[in-house]
């Protein structure tokens, strides 16, 4: 009996979850199914689905057939909890993509499409809602093969002429097999579904149980188990916590058999905390099952594993790149009367399920921040956090979420050294391509500096989110690199490396924001940059907060020439922007065409849809400008128009003076993320100004773009 992991994907609305209840009852799972809009249907197990009527978590299905077990994965369909469907989609052998006949394609579903194409996903469509008024075959399929691809083909009755023919002109080898038979055999087009030339698309009505025994026959005969490796592997999709509030890890077997009590090592070779695989569960709906060991091709949940996460790779497995869907807007948390340190406990596990949530702790202005992708999952959160932890909490307005870079390399330094203690680190800064995020590197010689102190700064690189310069928002594409560092034997700590990291990215963003040393080998900054403009003196550093060093080896620390503010150097402010698709009626054309441009936004030429009744423009727009268009949309087209959008990654911020000039953000007063260094003289430490760390480290520059001091006169 052949194994297959399938997910079923859609837009919201779509009748996924009613497709879903449809499959099991018609197999025999249920005896009645259930439906979204009575609250009963038995993959939505949590009380906020039901009184919702969406899907928020990902669910399994365990679905038998003749020859096939299938375990059937129902992701959520809105877009604010699309995350949670990218992480899934990695798990799946098989995805049914189900389309509304009487919506088509929409904004999330071309998003969903993209994803599965990125993942290498072979795809199944169903197309719901048939027995709508005016729904109609022939033009969905149109749709499909004009937006999708043009190999959706008709699988009503795939040995019709037609059909073959269409299918026939998908490959080289079906085509060959069609002209010397006649016909293109299932083994070649089960080939053809896997590779992802060729996607099978069936008709029906979930709710009126129309097409589904067409569509369980086509699945089950046009579907293979991939070919498992004999080795160990698994990929984590999901994190959450039972109603005991057992940490369950859910992954899917693709490699070997994973047995209770066994340790899993992590896809990087590191063991994963050196913890025991206690319980294995398979679930189906909210009802599971307590195995001994699961083979290849199986989606358990794992109790006893503290330290995964969604993406991870565990035996040969490798850990996920950086997901395409990402949070655009951060909230603040308003604790009310309620206890903030339980408030983030209770986020921190949250964050634990969604790592995109991204809490932070923010010291300085005593706030909880978090990361979201709209209103609708704002809402949840709130309900969890009543449900779950008893905490009724409300949050600030969302307010765009803002990273940083650089576009040119970077030596940054780092020396901590008060008394009894010692660090020193160099670390390259150097832009990646945009969408990267963070890497981390060692180009250090053992003999410099040792094994452990170089895996211990790699840590650093990776345990805290590093603070951009202009306006104090996260950085991302940028490769961290350790160039050299030095310990004392008998001074150093582990805590003392973490300082001097930290103030070494720090330090090297201040650089790049100075830009390039002039001929006089002096850097063009000021003391501090959130200034309006002028000139500024940089006055010497207080000598009362120096304590009882040698007033007179540190009397010209804070001494440079006079300095001008000059923007943002090297360092890039970047804006998540929207990729939209906007359809209007034809007379209303020049209007949204204005719009755009006013946003800031860019277009392709205009296009038509099939009837000619409307314009439709496709293009790119700051999320920050078009945040509220869709409300626009509605009201100067009266309800005829249709706006969706979609993340498309982080650019160039297009106001970015005037964002900065808000965020009135002054890095050299940030104590949390210090940009400066400490020295020690005389028994007692001092602190010296990023700009004059230079002059006082006691390594030389390791990159070549970089020079010392006196090397720069």
């Amino acid at each position: 009996m052949k194994r297959i992991v399938t997910g079923i994907l859609a837009h919201v609305d779509a009748g996924k979850t009613t497709l879903s209840e449809a499959l099991l009852y018609k197999t025999g799972q249920l005896r009645k199914p259930g439906r979204v809009d009575h609250g009963d249907a038995f993959l939505d197990t949590n009380t906020m689905e039901r009184a919702r009527g969406i899907t928020i978590f990902t669910e399994p299905a365990i679905i038998h057939t003749n020859d096939t077990t299938i375990t059937l994965l129902d992701t959520p369909g809105h877009v604010d909890f699309s995350a949670e469907t990218e992480r899934t989609i990695r798990a799946l052998d098989y995805a049914v993509f189900v389309i509304s006949a009487t919506d088509g394609i929409q904004g999330h579903t071309e998003t969903l499409w993209r994803l599965l194409t990125r993942y290498n996903v072979p795809t199944i469509l169903f197309v719901n809602k048939m027995d709508a008024p005016g729904a109609n075959a022939t033009t969905i399929l149109n749709q499909l093969q004009h937006r999708f691809h043009d190999a959706c083909i008709d699988f009503t009755n795939p040995a019709l002429a037609d059909t073959m023919e269409s299918i026939a002109m998908q490959s080289e080898q079906a085509m060959d097999e069609y002209l010397d038979t006649g016909t293109v055999n299932t083994a070649t087009i089960r080939n053809m579904i896997e590779r992802r030339e060729l996607f099978p698309c069936f008709f029906g009505s979930a709710l009126k149980m129309e097409g589904i025994d067409e569509f369980i026959h086509g699945f089950a005969t046009y579907t293979q188990e991939p070919q498992y490796a004999d080795e160990f592997g698994a990929r984590i999709y999901k994190i959450s916590h039972d109603a005991q509030g057992n940490r369950l890890t859910w992954l899917k077997v693709t490699g070997a058999e994973l047995h209770a009590k066994t340790k899993l090592n992590g896809g990087s070779g590191e063991l994963a905390g050196n913890e025991k695989a206690d319980q294995i569960r398979v679930y189906s709906g909210a009802k599971y099952s307590t195995v001994g060991s699961v083979p290849a091709g199986t989606v358990c949940a794992v109790t006893g594993l503290t330290r995964t996460f969604p993406g991870e790779g565990l035996g040969f497995e490798q850990s996920a790149e950086n997901p395409i869907l990402q949070p655009v807007l951060t909230y603040t948390l308003l604790p009310g009367g309620n206890d903030t340190h339980k408030c983030l406990l209770a986020l921190r596990e949250l964050e634990d399920e969604d790592p995109l949530l991204h809490v932070v702790w923010h010291a300085r202005l005593q706030e909880i921040h978090l990361q979201l992708m709209g209103a609708v999952q704002l809402e949840i959160i709130q309900q969890m956090m009543h449900d779950r932890f008893g905490l009724d909490v409300e949050f600030g307005p969302g307010a765009i979420l803002y990273k940083e870079t650089i576009t040119e390399p970077v030596e940054g330094v780092g020396h901590y050294e008060p008394l009894r203690h010692y660090a020193e680190a160099h670390v390259l800064l150097e832009p990646l391509p945009a969408g990267s995020g963070m890497q981390y590197a060692t180009d250090c010689s053992e003999d410099i500096l040792d094994r452990n102190w170089q895996r211990l700064i790699l840590s650093h690189f990776q345990e805290r989110e590093h603070l951009g310069v202009l306006t104090g928002s996260p950085i991302t594409d940028i490769r961290l690199t350790l160039l050299t560092g030095r310990a004392h034997l008998k001074h150093t700590e582990g805590g003392d490396f973490r300082q001097a990291t930290y103030r070494a990215i720090r330090q090297g963003l201040m650089e790049a924001r100075a830009g390039v040393p002039d001929e006089t080998g002096a850097f063009d900054v000021a003391q501090r940059f959130a200034g309006d403009g002028d000139d500024h003196d940089i006055e010497t550093a207080d000598i009362d907060s120096i304590g009882s060093a040698d007033a007179d080896s540190i009397d010209n620390i804070g001494e440079t020439p006079q300095c001008r503010i000059q923007g943002m150097g090297n360092c890039r402010l970047l804006e998540p922007w929207y990729r939209f698709r906007l359809e209007v009626p034809q007379d209303m054309l020049g209007r949204a065409m204005s719009d755009i441009q006013r946003m800031s936004g860019e277009f392709d030429p205009p296009q038509n849809d099939a009837d000619g009744e409307y314009a439709v423009l496709n293009g790119t727009a700051p999320v920050s400008e078009m945040r509220d268009y869709a409300m626009d949309v509605n009201a100067y087209t009266h309800g005829r128009g249709h706006l969706g959008c979609t993340f498309a990654g982080y650019r160039p911020c297009h106001d970015a003076e005037t964002i900065i000039k808000q965020a009135n953000y002054n890095p050299e007063s940030d104590l949390d993320h210090t940009t400066d260094s400490v020295l020690c003289a005389h028994g007692a430490g001092y602190p010296v100004k990023w700009y004059k760390v230079p002059e006082f480290m006691h390594l030389d520059y390791a990159w070549d773009g970089m020079s010392s001091p006196d090397q720069r006169s």
